[in-house]
This record gives structure tokens, C-alpha cells and sequence, in this order.
């Protein structure tokens, strides 16, 4: 079974799996800025995406699951926003050179040499002075942490992103706790938070 097909599956059984609204360091981290051009890649459902475009931002979202990228539409009609989203595996899918003012990465879950990989893609991505965000499930969390994948190898921590998005000037690289309340069981999760500017 490949990923797409089996993300299809994940996101073809229920509805909204990670919910309708953004991520809580997105929404925060990201919230004051001004209209630009965003690209999330690994972008799920749309949730962040969606709520991206409300702030005013030109959206382009990427996700391997057609499933998702449609379902993704139809909660950005309904919201009366545009998203421009793209069912392609983003490992593959290559965006045009420094076309983007942020390029967002939320909780794309990959071993060492596909992350290394997609986080080029991100720096070639971006414009210089662009920024890149990036928040994911921290390496302590498999045994400090709630919920999360339970594989080392997809996990990673702040030496980890620094080392791939080196020469950008750090604003935040930390572990951070994002407090979970699903299905009657409370717990805090241990997540990586990195915002960078790219040089120019």
C-alpha cells in the first residue's frame, strides 16, 4: 500500500481528524503577520492552510492525500476562502524557486533523509528574508510525552532543524507543551517549535 493509499484510508474513515481549527503555535506564532505567500507542505485537510487564507494570505497547500486536498476544498468553500491545493506527494513535487514569503511544516512525520530532503525543498523554496515555521512532534515526547508517533525515527529535536535550515536566523527553536484532551484522556505533549529567516 503506498502513502497516499494509506492516508486516504486514514482520512476517508472520520471526519475531521486533527479538527477544523489551526494548530495552537501556528495560530500564535504566525498571527501578526502580514499578507504573503504561504506554502504548506504535508498540509492534511487544510486546516491550517484555511485559516492561513483568512488572514489574507495567498495559500498553495500540498498534501499526498487526494482524499484530504478534496476534503480540504470544501472546508475553504464553505469558509469563503481561496486555497490553492495540490494533491502530490511532497517528496516529489518540486515548487518553483524562491516563490514564497513562509513555507509552514506542521507535524510531517518522516524519517532523517526525507525530512533532510523536504527541508531543502522549504529553503529553495522561500525568497530571501523569507521564513520558514516549523513545528512537529519533539524527540523526547516518544518517552516524556502524550500521544504522538511512537517511531524514534520520524522524530526529531532543535539540534536536528538547526543543522538543516543552517545560515537562517533562529527567532525560536524550542521544546514547547501542548496540553491534549482526546477521547476522555488528558496529557501534555512534548512539541518542537522553529521559526527561521532565510538570509539574503
Amino acid at each position: 500500500m503506498t502513502q497516499r493509499d494509506l492516508w486516504n484510508e486514514r482520512y476517508g474513515q472520520r471526519g475531521a481528524v486533527w479538527g477544523v481549527d489551526p494548530n495552537e503555535f501556528v495560530a500564535d506564532r504566525l498571527g501578526d503577520l502580514s499578507p504573503r505567500r504561504v506554502l504548506d507542505l504535508g498540509s492534511g485537510q487544510g486546516r491550517n492552510a484555511i485559516w492561513l487564507a483568512r488572514q489574507g494570505h495567498a495559500v498553495t497547500a500540498v498534501d499526498v492525500s487526494d482524499v484530504a486536498t478534496d476534503q480540504a476544498a470544501q472546508m475553504a468553500a464553505a469558509a469563503g476562502v481561496e486555497v490553492e491545493f495540490i494533491a502530490a506527494d511532497v517528496v516529489v513535487w518540486e515548487p518553483e524557486a524562491e516563490s514564497f514569503d513562509l513555507v509552514v511544516l506542521a507535524y510531517f512525520q518522516s524519517p532523517e533523509a526525507m525530512r533532510k530532503a523536504i527541508h531543502h525543498k522549504a529553503r529553495r523554496a522561500l525568497v530571501s528574508g523569507g521564513r520558514v515555521f516549523v513545528v512537529a512532534h519533539h524527540r523526547d515526547n516518544l518517552e516524556h510525552g502524550f500521544g504522538g508517533p511512537p517511531m524514534i525515527e520520524v522524530l526529531f529535536d532543535e539540534a536536528d532543524v538547526a543543522a538543516d535550515f543552517a545560515g537562517f536566523g533562529i527567532i525560536e527553536n524550542a521544546k514547547v507543551v501542548r496540553h491534549v484532551e482526546k477521547d476522555d484522556v488528558v496529557g501534555d505533549a512534548l512539541d518542537l517549535v522553529f521559526l527561521a529567516v532565510k538570509p539574503g
